[in-house]
C-alpha cells in the first residue's frame, strides 16, 4: 500500500512540476507571413502546449511526431491545447496556410530519435513552400 502512495505521489509531483506553453497563429509578425509565434519551442516532456489562432482561417496539424506519440488536428479557429509526453520532434503545419510555410517545431526532451524522419519532413515541406522560404530549415536548426 504504501509504495502505491508513493508512486502516485511521484506522479502528482512530476504533473505539478509540467509548464504550459502557448503558441500563437498569427497573420503576420517581425518572421513574414502566416506564422506560429514561436515556430520553434523545446519543452519537457510533460508540458502542455496550446496553439492560439489569433487570427481567423489557422488550425493546427502534426506532421511528423516521435515514435508512440499521438498524431493530433485541432479544429479551425479554435484553441487546442496538447500534452506533450513522448520525447522528439513534433513538425506540424497550418494546412490552409502550408504553401506559405506555417509549419513549425517542437522539441520535447533531449532524445530524438526520430530526428530523420523530421528532417526528412522539414526538407518536403520547404520544397512545397511558396514564400517564406527557409524559415522552418531555421528553426530545425535550433533542435539540439
Amino acid at each position: 500500500m504504501k509504495r502505491l502512495v508513493l508512486i502516485a505521489l511521484l506522479g502528482l509531483t512530476s504533473m505539478a512540476n509540467a509548464a504550459h506553453h502557448e503558441v500563437k497563429m498569427l497573420n503576420a509578425n517581425d518572421e513574414g507571413s502566416m506564422v506560429f509565434e514561436p515556430g520553434f519551442l523545446k519543452v519537457q516532456p510533460g508540458d502542455t502546449v496550446t496553439f492560439k489562432p489569433t487570427n481567423q482561417g489557422h488550425f493546427v496539424q502534426s506532421r511528423t511526431v516521435p515514435e508512440g506519440a499521438e498524431k493530433f488536428i485541432s479544429e479551425e479557429d479554435e484553441e487546442f491545447t496538447i500534452t506533450l509526453d513522448k520525447e522528439g520532434i513534433y513538425v506540424y503545419t497550418c494546412p490552409p496556410h502550408r504553401m506559405m510555410n506555417m509549419n513549425g517545431i517542437i522539441q520535447v526532451g533531449d532524445n530524438m530519435t526520430n530526428r530523420e524522419q523530421a528532417a526528412k519532413m522539414v526538407e518536403d515541406l520547404e520544397k512545397r513552400a511558396q514564400t517564406n522560404k527557409g524559415r522552418l530549415e531555421k528553426y530545425f536548426s535550433e533542435v539540439k
